[in-house]
Parts: structure tokens; sequence; C-alpha cells
């Protein structure tokens, strides 16, 4: 009885905040759903003739060559960011594992760029890379370039200079998740493999990449949902151009809600963007159940 007890009055102390995300996160994510399975544009919303159309909306998505150009934009955007980031992140985070004098400090110099909010980050290197930009100078001070490069005018160059960005951005982020990973491996394993025999090589590719599958898994995950859904650092530095060379799902949900006024397009892209991030969290429980049942 004092158990039923004590877990009724769990739930009532929780119903608040559960009701907070209802209110907060679950209606505007349903209400999303709504819209994508209506006719819902600023004419027919205006009008009062907005109905239900089954899947059009969907449908005109889907064969829309822009919507590919995005969806190819935030795959590779995604991955190539994550791959650096992650690799960066870790090599950092062994670095500062040794704990020398300038360890701190140098971390919390590293910090700063996550700090920062997306817009002015975006800003920033935005100003950077611009034809008169701080980058264009040095590049042609030193006799590298003849003429300034258009990072962020040229259908060639956008795409990578949004992903130096961003990569920029992350490596604290997987660099402070992968130290506490580190610091979580008790000493005497690493003691035992000395003992051993074991070399640094041994111990990190046979200690340290077992002993931090899970930290691993959580940054390459969390990387991946706070790269794919990337829209500011996006939208400031490019806007999707130039001729959607930048263009990604967020951008171009964006595009088809507030500037064509097609909510019900706009949201049928966002749920698409949604259900990738929603299988990606599927994965991630099925592959950390794994390794519970390992453990």
């Amino acid at each position: 009885m004092r158990k039923r007890h004590k877990n009724r009055t769990g739930y009532f102390f929780s119903m608040p905040a559960f009701l907070f995300m209802i209110a907060l996160i679950g209606f505007p994510i349903i209400y999303n759903w709504v819209i994508s399975f209506q006719n819902m544009t600023i004419r027919t919303f205006n009008a009062g003739t907005v109905k239900f159309n089954g899947f059009e909306n969907y449908i005109e998505v889907l064969g829309d060559s822009n919507f590919w150009t995005a969806f190819g934009n935030t795959f590779l955007y995604t991955i190539v960011c994550i791959v650096f980031q992650f690799v960066i992140g870790f090599l950092l985070a062994l670095l500062f594992h040794q704990k020398f004098k300038a360890a701190k400090p140098m971390r919390g110099l590293l910090v700063i760029s996550y700090i920062l909010p997306m817009t002015v980050v975006a800003l920033m290197f935005k100003y950077m890379f611009s034809d008169s930009g701080i980058v264009n100078y040095i590049l042609t001070s030193l006799h590298l370039i003849d003429e300034p490069i258009q990072w962020l005018t040229s259908t060639g160059m956008a795409l990578p200079t949004v992903i130096i960005t961003n990569i920029w951005v992350g490596i604290p982020f997987d660099m402070l998740l992968l130290s506490t990973g580190l610091s979580n491996i008790p000493a005497d394993v690493y003691e035992s493999a000395t003992i051993d025999g074991a070399g640094r090589l041994q111990k990190f590719f046979y200690v340290t990449l077992p002993m931090m599958r899970e930290s691993i898994l959580a940054v390459l995950v969390l990387g991946f949902v706070g790269t794919f859904k990337v829209f500011d650092l996006v939208y400031v530095m490019t806007g999707g151009g130039p001729v959607n060379a930048t263009e990604v799902l967020s951008t171009y949900s964006y595009r088809e809600s507030f500037q064509a006024f097609n909510f019900g397009t706009g949201a049928a892209s966002a749920n698409i963007l949604f259900l990738c991030l929603f299988a990606v969290g599927l994965i991630y429980i099925k592959l950390i159940g794994k390794e519970e049942q390992v453990q």
C-alpha cells in the first residue's frame, strides 16, 4: 500500500511538468501534423476555405527538386561536421586529459566558441569570409591568391564555408563530453594495462575506446541531432543561397511557410525533418539498450 501511495504522489507532483510539456511541445507538434494534411495557404486561410487534402502536400514536397537539394545538403553538412567535430574534439579531450599547467585556461578559451550565440557566430564568420574580410586579406597578403575568394557567394564554396563555421562551433561540445567520459575511466585500469605490457596505442584501442562507447555514442547522436536541424547559422550566413547551394531542410521549410506562405507544404517538410530525427532517436535508444545488456 505504501509503495502505491508513493507512486501516486510521484505522479501527482510530475503532472504539472507533464502538462507543461504537452502545452508547449506536444500541441505545436500535433498542430503541425494537422496542417500538413490541409491545403493551408495564405489565400485559403484568409478565405476560410482550408480543408483536408490527404497526402497532397507530402507528394508535392517529395516531387520538388529543391527539397531533394536541401535533403542532400542537410545530410552532407551533418556528416562532414560530425566527423571533423568528433575527431578534433576527441584529440583535444585526450590532450587536456594529460593535465599540464595550461590545460584549464586553454580549455576555457576553446569553450568560448560554444558559449557565443549562434547568430553572433554566423555574423562574425560572415564578415570574416566576405570579399573584403580578414580571410581574403590574409591570403592576399601572403600572395596565396590574386583575387578575393567568393566564400559565401560562390555555389562551390558556400556550403564548405558554412560547414567550417559549424565545425568551429561544435568542437568544444564534443571535447567537453568526451573529456567527461575520459575522466570516468578508473586509473587502475590503465595501471593494470601497463603492468601487462600494453603501450599507448594498445591502451587507447583496448581500454579507452571500449570504456567510452556510451559517451562516444551520446556525442555522435547529440551532434547529429544538433547539426541536422541547423537553421540560424545557415540563414544568417547565406539564407540558403546562392542558388540553393546551402539550402537545408529547416530553411526549405521556413521558405515554404513564411516566404511562399504555403503552410501545408512547409509543415509537411518540417515533419519529414522531425521523422528523420525521430528515427535517429529510436536507433540511439536501441543501441543504448544493447550496451546495457552487454554490461
